[in-house]
């Protein structure tokens, strides 16, 4: 959790349960295919990070970084071995 903390600024911390709640959306949707969805959350971190703090190249970091804190974090609870 530190090593997070050390490269991620505090106000993108939200966006990772909120792009938990996007990706389930889009996984849902049956038009889009599933390796369309992370360059959709990327895109969309990228673009919400940018309405909230400024377009600088942190901006873009943190971006890919909390997309693949959270893309990672799905799945990895996916594919638990106690999970039906």
């Amino acid at each position: 959790m530190e090593l997070l903390k050390a490269y991620i600024n505090e106000n993108y911390y939200i966006f990772i349960p909120v792009l938990w709640v996007i990706g389930y959306a889009l996984k849902q949707t049956p038009l889009i295919p599933n390796w369309l969805i992370i360059w959709i959350l990327l895109v969309f971190s990228i673009i919400l990070g940018t309405w909230i703090t400024g377009f600088h190249l942190s901006t873009i970091i943190n971006g890919i970084l909390v997309t693949g804190v959270a893309v990672l974090g799905h799945q990895m609870m996916a594919h638990m071995p106690f999970k039906k």
